[in-house]
């Protein structure tokens, strides 16, 4: 009988020969997903966060349909911020709006460290997960400090990240002050999805690749890698994303990840050659050419498959989310297809 530690996500993880690459994909459980839709109705996306049954149901619906290799916890970035009473709110179409935006280094007395008991329904989603789930792996994951920030500064989404990038250069005591905070706070969201029984875990950092090279070795990469450090010691695969990183992947994976999420700008080999030895990474079809004939996708995800033997271990997957469009059909007719491709 296998375990979870057995599972071709978490070998490819580590570098260890597998038979063909896992494949799991991010934001699979959402709007994609007609029972998603059915399920969600009536409750806000930040109620079905923090309510362990609906967490639950929502990360298993692709397991089911799609029959991926690893299950991504469903949750937000902005929980653990919400859990610690921050206001924020997920707008439809718009997302995350904070009602206080950071401006002062007396704003950051509102972020106080997290415990576990700030969010049990995590836990309990967590526990419940595991046991239905059996050998295949769940994936705990967290937004990056720098991406919390942005949202805290700005006040919500933004195209150029102006505010963020304006208080990091003008107020450095300030912003290194903020995402130290914020580094505590999501070091120990992954714990504590960690010692419930989460077999991976990934660290978001959505926005980074709107920063240079330099601006995120001197004001980002301290305080990913304190993140990543938090849960070093938990033994468990850690791997971190970024959306335009193509810059700043030897960086990414510097700061103490195991794989590098990279996306659709860049071909897997190139990137594992910017990586250097070793390297392991996750990716990378682009979201929009789901939409495609069949023919187009499957050339790609051959050639992805192929492009990712350069590295000593390749997860296979989107280059960012699901789009909510996406046909369902096609999503696991990928998945088939790369688990006929053998290494």
């Amino acid at each position: 009988m296998s375990t979870v530690s057995e599972s071709l996500l978490l070998r490819a993880a580590q570098g260890h020969a597998v038979s063909r690459p896992p494949v799991w994909f991010m934001r699979q459980a959402g709007r994609s997903l007609p029972e998603y839709r059915a399920l969600r109705l009536g409750s806000t996306m930040l109620e079905a966060c923090q309510n362990p049954e609906l967490i639950t149901e929502i990360t298993l619906q692709p397991v089911r349909r799609h029959r991926v290799d690893a299950a991504i916890f469903f949750s937000d970035i902005v929980v653990p911020l919400v859990a610690i009473g921050i206001d924020v709110d997920i707008v439809p179409g718009v997302g995350p709006v904070v009602a206080k935006p950071i401006r002062t280094l007396s704003d950051l007395e509102a972020l106080r460290p997290i415990a576990g008991d700030d969010v049990p329904y995590v836990t309990q989603a967590v526990q419940s997960l595991t046991a239905e789930l059996g050998d295949v792996p769940l994936i705990g994951f967290a937004g990056a400090p720098f991406t919390l920030a942005s949202y805290l500064i700005e006040g919500g989404p933004s195209r150029d990240h102006a505010r963020t990038k304006s208080l990091m250069h003008s107020q450095p005591e300030l912003w290194h002050a903020l995402l130290s905070r914020l580094a505590v706070i999501a070091g120990e969201f992954l714990a504590v999805q960690i010692e419930a029984g989460a077999s991976a875990v990934q660290l978001f950092d959505s926005w980074a690749g709107a920063l240079s090279a330099a601006d995120y070795e001197e004001f980002v990469a301290p305080h990913s890698a304190a993140v990543l450090a938090r849960v070093v010691d938990a033994g468990v695969p850690r791997i971190h994303f970024g959306v335009g990183t193509n810059e700043i992947l030897r960086q990414m994976r510097a700061v103490g990840a195991d794989v590098v999420g990279v996306d659709w700008r860049i071909p897997l080999d190139e990137a594992v050659r910017r990586l250097g030895p070793g390297a392991v990474v996750q990716g990378n079809l682009d979201p929009a050419l789901l939409f495609a004939d069949w023919p187009v996708i499957e050339a790609a995800v051959r050639r992805i498959v192929a492009e990712g033997r350069a590295a000593d271990g390749h997860i296979f997957n989107l280059g960012h989310g699901v789009l909510p469009d996406t046909d369902p059909g096609v999503i696991t007719a990928v998945v088939d297809l790369v688990k006929s491709l053998t290494l």
